[in-house]
Parts: structure tokens; sequence; C-alpha cells
């Protein structure tokens, strides 16, 4: 018995929709700033860093919507050109903040380790 050539595409077609719709990152929120920032998603949680010379603001969003904060913490290290800096961000109503004097500008990266409920995140920003 030979092969059927249109069941043989049809099975291709319906393997490469599956295994796209296994790569696609669908879901019913954007990953666009709110605040200004720079938003980057890990484990299903954004993080918008919004890093001004004499503040730092971290907002958390879980699913399009603000994560609880109140109990969090996050350490973020900022590295411009050659010069590093570590920032203590606490709860300051819906985000996590420092103020201070913040070497800060397009080029400069950030590396966040946030814990909220225990469970540690590390979140990596490049500011443009």
């Amino acid at each position: 018995m030979k092969p059927q050539p249109l069941l043989a595409a049809a099975a291709l077609t319906l393997a490469a929709t599956a295994f796209a719709a296994g790569d696609r990152h669908d879901h019913a929120h954007e990953h666009t700033p709110l605040h200004g920032g720079v938003v980057v998603e890990v484990k299903d949680i954004d993080y918008e860093l919004v890093a001004k010379p004499t503040v730092i603001q971290l907002h958390l969003r879980d699913h399009g919507k603000p994560a609880d904060v109140s109990k969090a913490t996050a350490r973020l290290t900022l590295l411009t050109g050659t010069e590093k800096q570590e920032v203590e961000l606490k709860p300051a109503g819906d985000r996590l903040e420092a103020t201070g004097s913040f070497k800060v500008g397009p080029g400069s990266k950030a590396v966040a380790v946030v814990t909220v409920a225990g469970k540690p995140s590390t979140v990596r920003f490049a500011l443009k």
C-alpha cells in the first residue's frame, strides 16, 4: 500500500502547526512599558525598570495586573561602562524603589535579583 501524498502533507502541516503553537508566546497581555521604562518577562511576570539619575523603580505585573510587592525585595546591580553600583530596592506603594544618585543612561545594563513570596528571580535589563 502506497502512502497517500495528501495524508502525508496534512500530517506534516499539522505537525508544523503544533510546533509553531508551542513556540508562540501568546497570552492576553502586552509587554509594553506602562511607566516609561524597559520591560522584561521572566516566569510569566513582567518587570519594568525605570532608571533615572535620582530614582530607580521596578514595577511588577503578573499577567498584566500589578503584582503585590508589599513584602518583596530586590537587589539591583547597575553596570555603566566600567562602573558598577549596587542598589537595594524597597516596597514603595505598588513598586520597588530606591532614591539616590545613579549613573544610568543608554547602554547601561542592570541585573536584578527580585524575591517575591520567598522565590527569587533574576532579571536582566539593557537600558535604551
